[in-house]
């Protein structure tokens, strides 16, 4: 067993290090959780397309009422959708009058990219031969 030390993502104790990257460190329980969070909310094909629609709309922002009618599902199952997005930490939004208005917070997004993104130029593993 090698004896290198593991450094457990956010426990590094290096300023500006909030969100190292997936591949530079592993995460710790607490990390794992709230990023599963997050991937759950994302694993539905209804809130990802929700998203989706949110983050693309002209003027960062959507009323709910432009949203329901892209689906064939009641308005509670939409909300609930979006619930679950805030929840995650993905869309906020805000009440106005009758309709609420959703948009996307991007420090999630962006967090998400960076946990993800490989370091430039570094290869994960070099891929195997197939020999025949």
């Amino acid at each position: 067993m090698s004896k290198q030390e593991l450094v457990v993502l956010g426990q590094t104790g290096e300023a500006g290090a909030c969100c190292p990257g997936l591949l530079t460190a592993p995460l710790d329980e607490g990390q794992a959780v709230e990023l599963a969070k997050v991937f759950k909310a994302l694993g539905d094909p209804v809130r990802l397309r929700l998203l989706s629609m949110i983050a693309s709309r002209a003027g960062g922002e959507v009323c709910v009422c432009d949203l329901t009618p892209a689906f064939d599902l009641s308005q509670p199952t939409i909300s609930h959708h979006l619930k679950l997005l805030r929840q995650a930490g993905l869309i906020d939004c805000e009440r106005r009058g009758t309709w609420v208005y959703y948009w996307l917070l991007p420090e999630m997004t962006d967090r998400l990219a960076g946990i993800l993104t490989r370091p430039a130029g570094e290869p994960l593993r070099a891929p195997a031969e197939v020999t025949a």
